[in-house]
Parts: structure tokens; C-alpha cells; sequence
């Protein structure tokens, strides 16, 4: 399967995954690092970018 059909089937598996998020169980180390890319996206020290242009980017990337 190429890669760009594997990208797409696990975003439609994660779409799927997510629709039921009791059943996700997230781990410490995970929250931890969220905790940090929060407290960096609200300090001003990284850019944000909508998550519809970093699938774009990500896309054209693996062309």
C-alpha cells in the first residue's frame, strides 16, 4: 500500500478511534508532554498553525 493511502487510512482510523474518547486510555508521560507544548503555545516560543495547513504540509512533504 503506498504511503500517502496508508496516511489516509489511519487518519480515518484515528477519526474513528477519537469518536469515543472514554475508551482511549492517555498515559502520565503523554499528558506531560502536552502540559509543555501548552505552556510553549501559550508563551509565544513555537508558531501555531491551523491543523487543516499541517495535514497540507504534511501531504506535500511525502509527494
Amino acid at each position: 500500500m503506498p504511503f500517502p493511502e496508508k496516511l489516509a487510512l489511519l487518519e480515518a482510523l484515528w477519526i474513528e478511534l477519537s469518536s469515543e474518547p472514554d475508551q482511549i486510555e492517555v498515559p502520565q508521560w503523554h499528558k506531560d508532554i502536552l502540559d509543555e507544548r501548552m505552556r510553549e503555545a501559550e508563551s509565544g516560543s513555537v508558531e501555531i498553525i491551523d491543523w487543516e495547513v499541517a495535514k497540507q504540509q504534511i501531504k506535500e512533504k511525502i509527494r
